[in-house]
Order: structure tokens, then sequence, then C-alpha cells
């Protein structure tokens, strides 16, 4: 079947790709090497926060790291395999690797289908998906963590104001989309936004509440 110019199996395998680099949840093996599982520590959490708060800040930082280079990693090896045969599809590609990487992340099989929020791989995935816009999502979600303490609220933000970049960029010719993939684009994008909120929708009713942990890089004792 060809969509776009593209065979959906090439969609396929580039979905799959991401998911494979996606399910290396670097939190959880670290909590694992250091005999602790870190699922029933803190917020029971596999991602960068959670990793701070049980495992401290150089674990952290380096869940943070891995967790954002995977989706890149997984959008370059997609470029590798298929940028001489889909030269002007080639970034419509990577994005779906991206957005695999997200969902591996998120939706890990082998613990349950139960894993990270997608804040690290998810600024990976915007990253790609909305270069332009990157420095500000940054910038937006630096201030708001430092301001409030919450890196939910900073998370949550950042997923609407890069679905609201995206649209804006595009609206400028600032993007490098032509109208076809920018459709298919948009739905990923959307799509990851939703899940990102979605999965913080404990931490939206302790911040409703004034309930909601603040960050700190203090290891939990």
């Amino acid at each position: 079947m060809l969509v776009g110019g593209i065979p959906l199996w090439v969609r396929l395998v580039s979905l799959a790709i991401g998911y494979c680099f996606g399910l290396i949840l670097l939190g959880y093996i670290l909590g694992k090497l250091a005999h602790v599982d870190i699922r029933k520590e803190g917020s029971g959490n596999v991602g960068t926060t959670n990793a701070v708060r049980v495992l401290g800040a150089k674990a952290g930082l380096i869940t943070l790291v891995f967790d954002i280079s995977k989706a890149w990693m997984a959008a370059f090896v997609v470029w590798l395999i298929f940028h001489s045969t889909y030269t002007e599809n080639i970034r419509l590609l990577m994005i779906y690797a991206a957005f695999g990487a997200v969902l591996g992340h998120d939706f890990p099989f082998y613990i349950g289908f139960k894993g990270g929020k997608g804040v690290a791989t998810g600024i990976a995935f915007f990253a790609i998906v909305v270069p332009v816009g990157i420095p500000v999502l940054v910038l937006e979600f630096i201030v708001i963590v430092v301001l409030t303490g919450y890196v939910s609220l900073g998370s949550i933000i950042g997923a609407v104001s890069a679905v609201i970049e995206l649209f804006l960029f595009y609206g400028l010719g600032l993007l490098p989309y032509g109208e076809a993939d920018f459709g298919e684009i948009a739905v990923l994008t959307v799509i990851a936004a939703l899940i990102l909120i979605i999965k913080h929708r404990a931490n939206i009713g302790r911040l409703l509440s004034g309930t909601e942990n603040k960050f700190s890089l203090h290891k939990k004792t």
C-alpha cells in the first residue's frame, strides 16, 4: 500500500525501530544496577525526575541525556536505512522513528506497558519536528520549573506549546514540510502531546489540589 509516495510498511518499520530504541529505559536499568526498583520508589516513574529523586543527580543526568538521545539515534538509523530511497520524505520517516521512541519509552511491553511519561524523549521528538522552536520550549520549561518547582507543569505547558509552535512556524513557512507530509506530522505531534498530558493526569490532579511534589536535585533519603 502506497501512501504519499511511501509504502505503509516503511512507515511501520520506522515506527518499530523507534519503539525498540524507546524500550531502553536507562533510569530503570540504573536502578536495577543499584539494586533499586525505581518503580517502587519516589513517584514510581522510570524517567529522569524520579531517577534524580531516587538515584541522585548524576544518575538523573545520565538518564536525561540518554532518554533524549534515543529518539535521535532511532531517527538517525532510519535515515541511514531509507535516505537514499526516500530522499524527499526522509524527514517524515525520521519523525515516525522519533515518535516510535516516545511510544517505546511510555509503553514498554516488558514491564506491563507502564513506562515513563515521555518528557525527555518527547523533547527530542519535538526537536526533530519543530527544530526552530526548541530554544523557546527549553527556555519556557526552565523558567516554569525554576519559578514554580513543578517539572510536571513545565512539561504539560511545553507539550501544548510544541503543538502551537508547529502550526505557527509552518504557517510562517519556517518548516521544510510539504502539505501532504505536514498533515501526518501534525497528527503525530498532537498525539505525542496528548499522550504526555494524559501521562501527567495524576500530576494535574495534585497541581489543582496544591499537593504536587516540587523538584529537587537532592537524592531521596
